[in-house]
């Protein structure tokens, strides 16, 4: 019976073939990798066979950060840190062009993203994100506009992220067997942004607002972040449309004005 906790969500990746598939979604020789709760090891091995350049090791789990550490200890290139990812600061720790992986644990993956996402400087230093998440989270993540999926999540991921591939993976790969279907979602960041919001933190708060009553008509929710003289600003809104209704582009425009206001 191999460790593990069910508070923290882990289901460890025991596939060789997807571990794999995961691993070649980008070019590692030579580059700088940060990986989020490496676990056992398992994709961080594959990594290693890779021959990044420097390999940054964050796991919040001590039993798991002591095995990991005994188990590295005579590599140079690995720096680990036993730190929740949630409230550690790791984008001071990335050097220029680092790719990021994770198996994230499913009950905090969103969390994680939107931290990702939010990054203060932009473009950041991050060359791609290869990270896997619930099936239906990933769903959400990627749901285009006038889809069922589509809502906050996926308004602020493509703000400032492209996705470039994804692929789902069964049950029977993971250990213990998770409940549901996986999906790794690979992107990358998008290095010129013409929407001019000043902060990426008014667009979580706006889409938060705007769809904290999904299925109501915006009327009443839009009037909490805007006065009347910028809601009478905005092309063609129609104050009865539920929050769906509103492509991301008018979300932008509604958190440019927010910031104005």
């Amino acid at each position: 019976m191999k460790y593990t906790k069910k508070s923290l969500g882990q289901n460890f990746l025991i596939d060789e073939n997807i571990i794999k598939k995961i691993i070649n979604l980008t070019n590692i020789f030579n580059m700088h990798v940060l990986e989020i709760g490496p676990g056992k090891g398992a994709l961080t091995n594959e990594i290693l066979r890779k021959k990044p350049k420097s390999l940054i090791l964050i796991e919040k789990d001590n039993k798991l950060f002591e095995e990991l550490k005994l188990k590295y200890k005579n590599n140079k290139k690995i720096f680990l840190y036993n730190q929740d990812i949630l409230k550690f600061n790791f984008e001071d720790k990335l050097k220029k062009n680092t790719i990021i992986f994770g198996n994230l644990p499913y009950n905090i993956s969103s969390q994680i993203l939107a931290r990702i996402i939010k990054f203060k400087n932009w473009p950041p230093n991050y060359l791609s994100l290869i990270l896997m998440f619930q099936k239906e989270m990933a769903e959400r993540i990627i749901g285009k506009f006038n889809t069922s999926k589509y809502g906050r999540l996926s308004i602020l991921t493509n703000y400032r992220l492209k996705i470039l591939n994804k692929f789902n993976i069964s049950p029977n790969c993971f250990f213990p067997k998770p409940k549901v279907d996986s999906t790794v979602l690979s992107f990358i960041p998008i290095k010129k942004i013409y929407r001019k919001i000043k902060n990426i933190e008014n667009l979580e708060k706006v889409t938060n607002i705007m769809f904290s009553n999904k299925r109501k008509m915006i009327n009443k929710n839009i009037k909490k972040i805007l006065s009347k003289k910028y809601i009478e600003k905005i092309e063609n809104l129609d104050l009865k449309s539920r929050p769906s209704d509103l492509a991301p582009e008018k979300y932008y425009e509604i958190t440019e004005l927010f910031e104005k206001n």
